[in-house]
């Protein structure tokens, strides 16, 4: 029988049935074992008195806690070393029966002597730092003794040997770390999923310590039934839960749309390789095993948080992005037919083109000038709203396209965007209703309406401010259309007339002088038959 210098016994040679041998290492691992126990138990049991006498009710509902997880292990302890049973202990074994119980003895006695510090019990957070020392050497003799021997060499495999559990917890902060730490940066919604109360507990404690708003959920199904229904910054997740372990959980996380983006911290009390590497897998951001230390926990969280905090930032500004898109496409087709408004957008520029049977439309408000001038600018432009508004509704309803307003005037034309059968129909259609809808605004306008047919050039003009317009002779005519009109009338001249005729009734006012144009016989059209 050897030692390796630092206290712990060597486990007997394989093959070696020698039952004196056997007891002898039995008695000695349970020695080993039992000392740091003993302290925990010791230890804790003077806290509790001190507590008592000091009136320090606050620490002892955790101190009987600490108590129960020592003597639940040294009960434990005595089963495992008795060279009778001698018993092999399996993974879910080991989680559930000692690093359960052990985990929760070290994080209560973590969180109890940060507490005891920050209300100045100096000797009592002394005594719990043994406590707490203890506890963690206690782990390092279990991971060791029982990771390489008979006991459960098959079980834990090599990522649970001596050497590199050892090296994992060598990385153990000092108290200066923990007062590095401070309390947390930034706030955050965080949901513990723990099949543990004890855990889920401790760690809902800890992390509300740290500013941060915490629930909890006893396994995957709540935890998934939760994070549907609220909001959630991040899930610290065990993975060996019932019902639905933590693997099953980050499954169906990642497969919702609405969930994916969560981050996920495993905190386990199994350490085995391929346990962390399926959670990665899986989309975890970070795992951690139990006892964890809690500036690591801290900063995993901060850092995880903030991760999200920059993804939800991109969100949003992507989010704005493409609103800010939309608006400026809405902008657009008001300026431009959608049409000249898609090829403006994929080319950059607008190619003129040459329609040949076009309506156009000039509407125009008689004695728009004397109105205005005993009128304020507010009420001017508000019933000048509410005209246009109504004007570009009757557009719409004789698919008409509006090209501008300049002032009082109004224009539009019809078989542009979109063939018509008759677009100089649509047009007196249009027209006529214009004349009505200005009577019975509250302004009481009348309105005079010019319509032509004919072969125009459309394109868009400008660079800065783009100007989508109409040119050509027949776009002149029909403002002269206008022009010649009467308050409250449809105006249109023989070649116009004569494509509308048979739908409408009108008629001749003879022959007129046209500035540009010369004689013209105009028609007046007083109603579309059908």
């Amino acid at each position: 029988m050897s030692s390796d210098g630092q206290g712990s016994v060597s486990p007997p040679r394989d093959g070696d049935d020698n039952r004196g041998v056997k007891n002898k290492f039995s008695g000695n691992l349970k020695h080993e074992l039992r000392t740091p126990l003993n302290h925990i138990i010791g230890y804790c049991e003077m806290l509790l008195e001190q507590a008592q006498d000091e009136g320090l009710d606050i620490f002892v509902a955790d101190l009987d806690r600490i108590h129960s997880a020592g003597e639940q292990l040294l009960s434990i302890v005595d089963d495992l070393c008795d060279p009778v049973a001698h018993r092999k202990m399996d993974e879910a074994s080991m989680h559930h029966e000692v690093r359960t119980p052990l985990n929760q003895l070290i994080g209560y006695a973590e969180m109890l002597q940060e507490q005891a510090k920050e209300l100045g019990h100096d000797s009592f957070a002394s005594d719990l730092q043994k406590v707490h020392s203890a506890g963690r050497r206690l782990l390092d003799l279990i991971v060791q003794n029982f990771a390489s021997s008979e006991l459960n060499s098959e079980a834990l495999g090599s990522e649970f040997s001596p050497s590199k559990r050892h090296q994992a917890f060598a990385r153990e902060p000092t108290q200066d770390q923990d007062k590095a730490a401070g309390p947390a940066a930034s706030t955050g919604s965080l949901l513990v999923v723990d099949d543990n109360e004890l855990n889920r507990d401790m760690l809902k404690r800890r992390l509300e310590r740290l500013g941060y708003d915490v629930s909890c959920a006893e396994n995957g199904i709540e935890a998934l039934k939760l994070v549907r229904t609220e909001s959630f910054d991040l899930l610290l997740l065990d993975v060996i839960m019932p019902l639905m372990d933590g693997f099953e959980v980050l499954e169906q996380l990642k497969a919702e749309s609405l969930l994916r983006d969560i981050p996920v911290i495993v905190l386990s009390a199994s350490d085995q390789l391929d346990h962390v590497v399926k959670c990665i897998q899986k989309g975890a951001e970070d795992y951690l095993s139990k006892p964890f230390s809690p500036v690591l926990l801290q900063a995993r969280i901060g850092s995880c948080l903030e991760r999200k905090r920059l993804r939800d930032q991109e969100t949003l500004y992507l989010r704005q992005i493409e609103e800010e898109k939309l608006r400026s496409d809405e902008l657009l087709h008001v300026i431009l037919p959608r049409d000249i408004a898609a090829e403006l957008k994929m080319t950059h520029a607008v190619k003129p083109r040459r329609f040949e049977n076009v309506g156009i439309l000039f509407c125009d408000i008689v004695e728009f000038t004397a109105y205005s001038a005993h009128r304020g600018p507010e009420e001017i432009l508000s019933h000048l709203q509410t005209l246009v508004e109504a004007f570009e509704q009757l557009c719409l309803k004789h698919s008409l396209e509006k090209i501008k307003t300049i002032g009082d005037s109004f224009m539009a034309t019809a078989g542009l965007a979109t063939a018509l059968d008759n677009p100089a129909l649509n047009c007196v259609r249009c027209g006529l209703e214009m004349v009505a809808a200005a009577r019975d605004m509250p302004a009481n306008w009348r309105v005079r309406v010019g319509v032509h047919v004919g072969p125009v050039i459309a394109g868009v003009v400008g660079h800065r401010k783009y100007q989508y317009d109409v040119w050509g002779d027949a776009v002149n005519t029909a403002s002269r259309m206008e022009q010649a009109a009467v308050a409250g009338s449809v105006c249109v001249n023989r070649d116009t007339w004569d494509v509308v005729a048979e739908r409408c009734r009108g008629r001749s006012l003879g022959r007129i002088e046209l500035k540009g144009k010369g004689e013209q016989e105009l028609f007046v059209v007083d109603a579309v038959i059908n």
